[in-house]
């Protein structure tokens, strides 16, 4: 009886999910592929402290995944430069990590992945969808209303007058 109840709320569960996933921007996105792989980070940390084998490899398989195959593949090396190569070392480097924590039972390992997550979603955190868009309308308003300056000549000054100053 317990059993239809709880698969009944973990389908709505993921029904939530998959609709939070096609409502998101590509943003809130990225936040939830963060959010996913701490969670799993944080599952492995219990799980290794109970000795849990079978549940800590899965939750470290999963961590791996939402960053190899969400994170990772999400940079765009082209648009990114030099970001986007040094996030694709961090996130290869931190799938590394998981798998020596999984193959070798060390909590520290997962406790560094944490927080390297933490800190890169922190900083996601503060960006604001949108913003680029924003700075680019704002140096074309710009760009409109500020007129250019050919020479000094346009200005009635002669350029004798800033070498006197």
């Amino acid at each position: 009886m317990f059993g239809s109840m709880k698969s009944g709320a973990n389908a709505y569960a993921k029904i939530d999910i998959e609709t939070g996933v096609l409502a998101a921007s590509p943003h809130k996105l990225i936040v939830m592929l963060f959010d996913g792989a701490l969670t799993s980070v944080r599952m492995a940390q219990q799980h290794m402290k109970q000795g849990n084998i079978e549940d800590k490899g899965r939750a470290i398989s999963k961590a791996i995944s939402i960053i190899d195959d969400g994170l990772r593949a999400s940079l765009n090396v082209d648009a990114g430069g030099d970001l986007a190569l040094s996030l694709d070392s961090l996130y290869e480097y931190m799938c590394n990590r998981l798998l020596q924590a999984n193959l070798k039972n060390q909590p520290d390992m997962l406790e560094e992945v944490h927080v390297l997550l933490q800190d890169l979603k922190d900083a996601w955190d503060v960006i604001e969808p949108g913003a680029a868009a924003q700075v680019k309308q704002i140096q074309q308003i710009n760009a409109q209303q500020i007129p250019k300056v050919a020479s000094y000549g346009d200005l009635g000054l002669r350029s004798s007058t800033f070498a006197s100053a």
